[in-house]
Parts: C-alpha cells; sequence; structure tokens
C-alpha cells in the first residue's frame, strides 16, 4: 500500500450530499429538501441555518435527480423582445424577484418582435421542460400558439390584450393608449402631429389607433416616419429632420418609444428649435430617463414591475394548484405630462 505523502488528505469519493447539510445545519434532510423546494414553508431562522450550512459545505443541490422525484424542474422561461429597454428588463427582474422567492429559476430569450424567432426559441424553451414559460405579447405563429397549448405547460403573456389568449394574461390595450393619447392631445389644442415610430407590432397598433383618432376629428394630413428594426435615438433625430423640412409651427411629435423621443429632443435642441414653444413631444413608456431629459419628457407611464409581478403570482398560482381556470388582469396605463408637452 502506497504511503500517503505527509501534509496531505485524502480526496473525498464523493460530493457533499444533502445529509452532510441536514448534519451541519442540525436540522432533519427532510428540512433541507423543503428550504431548497419551499422555502416559504420555513421559519427564517431554520431557511438561515440551512443556507449557511449549504455555503459552508458548497453543496450543489441535484436539480435532475429533483426534478424526476417532483416532475418539477424549477424553471420558468422568460421571453422579451429586447433587454436594451429598460421596460422589458424591470418586467423580467420583476419576475425573476417574485419567482426566486418561491424556488424557482429564470430562463431567459430575447425574440427580437419576430414570431419566427419566438417560435425557433419555444422550441428549444420546450425540450428542458418548463414548469412555466412567461411572453411579451400575444402576436405568436399559429405553430407556438399549437405547440405551447398541447404542451400543457401553463403560459402567461405579457404587455398586451387579447380575446383569445394561450392561457393567462396580463397588460393593457395598446389601442386604447393611441385613442386616450389623441383625445388628450387634441384637448390641450394642438392640431398639426408628426408621427415617429418602428415597426413593431404593438407600436404600430397604438400607432394606428392614434391615426384613426385623429381621422375621426378631420385630422388626417400626419406627417410619419417609421425606422426598421430597434428604436434608438439615432432614429429620433433623423425622423425629426425630416419632418422639420415641411412641418408647421407648433408641432406636436408623438413617438412610439421614449427613446425615440429622447432624439427628438436632442435634434430639436441642436437645432435650436423650442420645446415646447415651437415643438412638442410625447414618448411611450416612462423609462427611467424620461423625467430627466431637458426638457423632460412628457409620456404614456406603463408599470413595468407590477405587470411583472402580476404575471409571475398568476404562475405561481397555478403551479401551487390555485386558479386553474384562464386569468386575465388589465394593469391600464397612465398618460404623464411634463414640460415637453403644454396647453395651447
Amino acid at each position: 500500500m502506497a504511503a500517503k505523502t505527509p501534509g496531505t488528505r485524502s480526496r473525498p469519493t464523493g460530493g457533499v450530499t444533502l445529509i452532510d447539510v441536514a448534519k451541519r445545519a442540525g436540522v432533519a434532510p427532510m428540512t433541507v429538501s423543503r428550504v431548497l423546494n419551499q422555502p416559504a414553508q420555513v421559519k427564517p431562522q431554520t431557511r438561515e441555518k440551512v443556507f449557511k450550512a449549504i455555503e459552508e459545505t458548497g453543496y450543489v443541490p441535484n436539480l435532475v435527480a429533483g426534478a424526476l422525484a417532483s416532475n418539477r424542474s424549477r424553471l420558468v422561461a422568460v421571453v422579451v423582445p429586447m433587454l436594451t429597454n429598460p421596460i422589458f428588463s424591470d418586467t423580467f427582474q420583476a419576475i425573476a424577484e417574485r419567482l426566486a422567492t418561491s424556488g424557482y429559476q429564470v430562463l431567459l430569450g430575447t425574440s427580437g418582435y419576430q414570431a419566427d424567432q419566438e417560435q425557433e426559441l419555444l422550441e428549444v424553451i420546450l425540450s428542458r421542460r418548463p414548469d412555466g414559460i412567461i411572453l411579451t405579447g400575444t402576436l405568436h405563429t399559429e405553430a407556438s400558439r399549437q405547440r405551447l397549448r398541447a404542451s400543457r405547460v401553463p403560459v402567461v403573456e405579457t404587455w398586451d390584450l387579447s380575446n383569445d389568449p394561450i392561457d393567462m394574461l396580463v397588460g393593457f390595450s395598446h389601442e386604447q393608449v393611441g385613442e386616450r393619447l389623441a383625445a388628450h392631445l387634441l384637448a390641450s389644442g394642438y392640431r398639426d402631429f408628426a408621427l415617429l415610430a418602428v415597426n413593431d407590432p404593438r407600436g404600430s397598433r397604438r400607432s394606428q389607433s392614434f391615426l384613426r383618432a385623429l381621422a375621426e376629428r378631420g385630422i388626417t394630413d400626419v406627417r410619419r416616419q417609421v425606422f426598421e428594426g430597434l428604436p434608438t435615438l439615432a432614429h429620433g433625430r433623423e425622423g425629426l429632420r425630416n419632418v422639420l423640412q415641411s412641418a408647421p409651427r407648433p408641432l406636436m411629435v408623438v413617438c412610439t418609444s421614449d427613446t425615440l423621443a429622447h432624439g427628438v429632443l436632442t435634434e430639436a435642441a441642436a437645432q435650436g428649435v423650442k420645446v415646447p414653444e415651437q415643438l412638442a413631444v410625447v414618448g411611450f413608456g416612462d423609462m427611467n430617463f424620461a423625467a430627466h431629459t431637458f426638457p423632460p419628457l412628457s409620456t404614456v407611464r406603463i408599470d413595468g414591475r407590477a405587470m411583472g409581478t402580476a404575471a409571475a403570482t398568476m404562475l405561481l398560482n397555478r403551479l401551487n394548484g390555485e386558479g386553474g381556470e384562464p386569468v386575465a388582469q388589465d394593469i391600464g396605463f397612465e398618460i404623464v405630462e411634463r414640460e415637453s408637452t403644454g396647453r395651447l
């Protein structure tokens, strides 16, 4: 038998087990399991002891074994169009925080506003056997809708309302945003409008509703600039340059995102156009910079965190056996008037 080298220790033949953690924490193995899978059901001081023991021992839970035993993966997939927009990152953060309180981890994917790209992503997600899926929007390919319904995985659609949801739904009416914004701006005295947009499906619906509401009141000569891809500050600057070539003053510029509106404000400042005296601007989303532009940006506020929390709560209720029927919640919106607009 070979002698051990002085000062060395034998390498263990197996990893740290749940029983090792339980001994270290001075609790039963079942308690450790409950802390990992149903932490809300364990007293805070007991959870603290178990988590400290996990940290000290370096224990890594066997999620595969747990999933086989409980038929749960403890994984929820979330699909958003983009991460550079603070609106969606706020919603995702709220979802992740709410799910974490019940021991769920989040798998994040981005669709880029493309239904075909979302379909490919969902094929990969469903192969991972998630316990639930949270989607952005209600516009999906028919193949995606059929596959999601056939999978029987609980699904929550967000950022929209629909008469035919896949399962559960939390959002607001984009058509109502357009209608109410038009009525608000007309009541403020504006009659000359420009519209800057990118071709995302929900923004397009807001734009169409806004234009339709103006047309019903006899206003049809609206200057429009529509850009491909994701909204950027550069798009807003370019759009305003194009619009100002033939636009009257004062002019109300309506943007389908705060990012575009920020670009409009930047270009107006560069050209010496006074806001709101010569040019008024309104955005959408009330992103974290909107109240701090110069001048502060009027916009449509959507509570992305509240929507994320509501979506995660709906999903958890379903996973816990509560509320088997489809659920829909309208979180509404708010028109926020700041110094970039005023009353004529």
